[in-house]
């Protein structure tokens, strides 16, 4: 089974879910740290819709200036806009696997596409 990460290593349930899927056997594992090499427009809009979800509920606020640029009350396009333009807008970590994509907070939600 393939398998791909949106990681970032300084957050504590990307490292957990990533040990998840390490721990696998027979993955073909991906790690895209997402920081230094953002996902394109499409395909945040690709994960997204894939998990389920509209960008305003992929859209981080901790830690981020999402409230003072009015981002969680945005339109879809607006949001991905602002994702596609900064990536520390996106929540983490996204996992896709054959099985579908998951936002894996918490990270034992990524056992759902294994």
């Amino acid at each position: 089974m393939k398998a791909t990460i949106w990681h970032n290593p300084k957050c504590g349930t990307s490292r957990k879910t990533l040990a998840i899927l390490q721990e696998q056997a027979g993955i073909e594992l991906t790690v895209v740290e997402y920081l230094k090499e953002p996902p394109a427009r499409a395909k945040l809009a690709q994960l997204f819709k894939d998990a389920g979800m509209t960008p305003a509920e992929a859209l981080r606020l901790r830690g981020t200036d999402a409230e003072e640029r009015g981002l969680p009350d945005a339109d879809a396009d607006t949001i991905l806009d602002a994702m596609a333009a900064e990536s520390k807008f996106m929540n983490r970590p996204f996992v896709e696997t054959g099985k579908g994509v998951r936002l894996c907070r918490p990270q034992d939600v990524v056992h759902e596409i294994l």
